[in-house]
């Protein structure tokens, strides 16, 4: 059974997260909990910077009760969080940071792309952990483009890579607390393809390149399609070569009360991962260090 499509995202405007990430927010978790596991989910790029000494990105701020998941696809990112972890990826690699009781960090464009310039493209996804894992200790997921498996889609239609979950028994090596799948795919033009999603999982794909039909319905980039929770199949007919970002998860079917950088289940806990952010309980970045 085809699933039917239950809102079209379109014409979003971009606006600048810090002075290195100029985005355009397709949904969050502000306009309810119909994209439930997910929180979030703003594209960045694709823009060209020119060479520049300065620092671009986005200063030491927390985070509490999810996810931050980072895929990039051009550009050289550097993080650094205060749980100790640090390092950079590059076109095709994901940063996935479980934020769960609280951490705090930086994310910057590398020295080395500040320096040389270049187009920057990427994805930053939200994923919503259970009241039950979001007081788990914070931990970090560097995942290289090497890692992830590919499979073939039938009809020669194109490939998938698979960050999270499984497609066509390839499996993705991201760790995560609620089954959700994230799958990059590539697809060749003039092609019918048909995906396969777990029943009762919340469903949507962002089109970041080119154009199809998605069980009829015409996307470009960048749109974003959600589902209705029933049925299982989505055929993606591709006009164009095309990229599309395909995201499904089981709903977590908790409360989400969010403020900025906090998604917690009530107003209660909101309020106090504010008074433990400020009391230095989510940790502090050594003034004396920088990315490198």
């Amino acid at each position: 059974m085809l699933k039917q499509i239950k809102r079209i995202v379109r014409d979003q405007p971009q606006h600048w997260v810090g002075d290195g990430f100029p985005v355009r927010s397709l949904f969050s978790y502000a306009g309810g909990n119909q994209y439930d596991p997910f929180l979030l989910l703003d594209y960045a790029g694709p823009h060209e910077f020119a060479p520049n000494e300065a620092k671009r990105g986005v200063e030491e701020h927390p985070h509490r009760g999810f996810e931050t998941v980072t895929i990039l696809y051009e550009g050289e990112l550097e993080h650094r969080d205060s749980s100790g972890s640090h390092g950079s990826i590059g076109p095709g690699d994901v940063q996935w940071m479980t934020a769960a009781s609280g951490i705090v960090h930086e994310e910057f464009h590398s020295r080395i792309f500040a320096q040389e310039g270049g187009m920057l493209e990427m994805v930053q996804l939200w994923v919503n952990l259970p009241a039950a894992a979001k007081q788990t200790p914070p931990k970090y997921q560097d995942l290289l483009a090497s890692q992830f498996p590919t499979a073939s889609l039938p009809g020669n239609a194109g490939i998938a890579r698979v960050i999270a979950g499984e497609l066509m028994e390839a499996k993705g090596p991201a760790s995560t607390f609620t089954p959700i799948n994230v799958w990059d795919l590539q697809l060749n033009e003039g092609t019918t393809t048909e995906l396969t999603i777990p029943e009762g999982h919340t469903s949507l794909l962002i089109v970041q390149k080119g154009e199809i039909a998605a069980n009829g319905e015409s996307l470009k980039g960048v749109e974003l399609a959600l589902f209705e929770i029933a049925g299982s199949q989505i055929q993606l007919d591709s006009k164009t070569a095309s990229r599309i970002l395909v995201l499904t998860g089981e709903p977590i079917g908790e409360p989400v009360v969010g403020q900025g950088p906090f998604v917690m289940n009530t107003r209660e806990e909101i309020h106090q991962a504010i008074a433990d952010y400020q009391a230095g309980k989510m940790g502090h970045l050594p003034a004396t260090e920088s990315s490198t």
